[in-house]
């Protein structure tokens, strides 16, 4: 062990690259006052609460041919979390977003995740919110990774997790408190199925490590869980919005957010996965059990057509950035 000067800690610096930091493009860091594009810069100091308290919050974006998808309803989840846990923010939602696209147009890329995380930042190391003066705002660029049914057109497995619920006041806040998000993630690895699937304490299916989950019924009915217990993914939103235009086509009878029990997932016609990197995935086997004939059904696959095609087409859905 030796101490390291002012003057030797870039080279030790650089002594920490790895190759997994190539897909990392460019970070802004409101404490540092601008962006950097050389991995081995991209930090946040020990003391803020972020880091050794996991206190803040986040939102993935996705980027694609330069244009942020759906940033309003990211930027409005956020701006509930910020009121929630009361942030003293000095920067607005507005100011945000410029330094989000100024961090894609640094990092060079037009398709990237974009990773803006809220911290409470900087003030002690105890668990005090009130020892940090202001909140500080870290948005990173990296590499996007393609949608899962690109990557894996046969659909997903997945597995009943044995990791509790998070209390509906923790699940509704997109905390970087991840503790039981890693673990769900490591339990699916372990299990070795793509993902794994949590039930609250009343036995209802809740969400995933990082993803929400719907059934369609026999009946043509589209259920998501109740809102209240979940965390209102973007994705899983627009999805049911862009799904009344499959009510109005007569491939789906209704959408509906409802209890939705273990009996009702392994009954269902179909069961799928929604998130910003899952888009809308087919899930094909459910604790071993097939789901519907084991292959992707009708709807998923209009319903991912349908957000695919919102995501690169649709001017309302877009920011242009790049």
């Amino acid at each position: 062990m030796r101490n390291i000067e002012k003057a030797d800690f870039l080279q030790t610096l650089e002594s920490t690259r790895r190759d997994f930091q190539k897909g990392y493009y460019a970070m802004y860091s409101s404490i540092f006052g601008g962006i950097v594009t050389d991995p081995v810069l991209m930090l946040i100091p020990v003391d803020d609460h972020l880091v050794h308290r996991g206190d803040g919050v986040f939102e993935t974006l996705k980027c694609m041919d330069g244009s942020i998808y759906n940033m309003k309803a990211h930027f409005d989840r956020l701006s509930t979390a910020i009121t929630r846990l009361d942030y003293h923010v000095k920067f607005s939602l507005v100011e945000l977003g410029g330094f989000a696209a100024g961090t894609i147009r640094a990092g060079g890329h037009r398709d990237c995740l974009v990773r803006v995380l809220l911290s409470r930042g900087p003030g002690g190391l105890g668990v005090n919110p009130y020892e940090c003066p202001q909140a500080h705002v870290h948005v990173i660029a990296s590499s996007l990774p393609p949608s899962f049914m690109k990557a894996h057109p046969g659909g997903a497995r997945v597995a009943t997790s044995s990791i509790p619920a998070k209390h509906s006041f923790f699940a509704v806040i997109k905390a970087c408190n991840y503790l039981p998000n890693v673990l769900m993630k490591k339990e699916a690895v372990d299990k070795a199925v793509d993902f794994v699937a949590g039930f609250d304490e009343h036995g209802y299916l809740a969400e995933g490590a990082t993803e929400n989950f719907g059934i369609v019924t026999h009946d043509k009915r589209l259920l998501f869980p109740k809102a209240d217990h979940i965390l209102p993914g973007t994705t899983m939103l627009r999805a049911a919005k862009l799904a009344e235009m499959l009510v109005k086509g007569g491939v789906l009878k209704e959408i509906g957010f409802t209890d939705i029990s273990a009996r009702d997932v392994t009954g269902a016609a179909e069961v799928l996965i929604l998130g910003t990197t899952p888009d809308v995935t087919a899930v094909i086997e459910f604790d071993g059990r097939k789901v519907g004939d084991g292959t992707p059904g009708p709807v998923q696959q209009a319903l991912y057509a349908l957000l695919d095609h919102d995501m690169r087409a649709n001017p309302a859905m877009l920011t242009r950035v790049l």
